[in-house]
């Protein structure tokens, strides 16, 4: 399998994929990614470079998207400090669930952070879905806090507000990277 940059072709794609993810969760009971994902906000995320594919051939079992940007609002002015990427939007296709594809992934996404300079790999993940938490634990990240109603660093509702990271580090995630080298980031000292 190789990783890739998604291109803006892949707008569509990427959305049926938000939305078969989507359509899980509501099978789960989880009202997670139930508001449809803005195919303008995505061709932005595309065109910065920051959204990867990973192909099977001519198929796409996976996405995630990697930033060195935080979402506003969710980590303190202390820990924007620290140099960190961020991972939003991971999701494998259904027909490659079991295969820990996402666990490479994210593997992937703390090499890449690395090679770019970051200390952190961070994420924040669904308040509700305990599930998607454990998830993560399970491959190495650690819970900071959760940032809810009245608790966000910059105040605000938080629906996906269970913050956790791991340290950057580099791995063998066993994919081959076709993805342009990363910039190293910059960040507020």
């Amino acid at each position: 399998m190789i990783i890739i940059s998604a291109e803006p072709r892949d707008v569509t794609k990427l959305l049926a994929f938000c939305e078969e993810a989507a359509a899980w969760l509501r099978g789960l009971g989880s009202d997670q990614w139930s508001r449809p994902y803005p195919a303008d906000k995505l061709l932005a995320t595309i065109e910065a470079g920051t959204v990867f594919m990973l192909r099977d051939g001519h198929a796409t079992a996976g996405t995630i998207t990697l930033t060195p940007d935080a979402e506003v609002g969710l980590w303190t002015n202390d820990e924007l400090a620290e140099p960190s990427m961020f991972v939003n939007k991971l999701t494998i296709a259904r027909e490659y669930a079991g295969h820990d594809l996402g666990g490479r992934l994210l593997d992937w996404a703390g090499d890449r952070a690395h090679q770019a300079g970051a200390q952190w790999l961070r994420l924040d993940a669904w308040t509700a879905n305990e599930a998607l938490q454990r998830y993560y634990v399970a491959h190495g990240f650690v819970h900071v806090r959760t940032a809810r109603h009245g608790t966000a660093v910059n105040g605000g509702p938080r629906v996906s507000g269970w913050l956790a990271q791991r340290a950057a580090r580099s791995a063998d995630h066993g994919f081959t990277d076709r993805t342009p080298v990363p910039e190293q980031i910059r960040f507020a000292a």
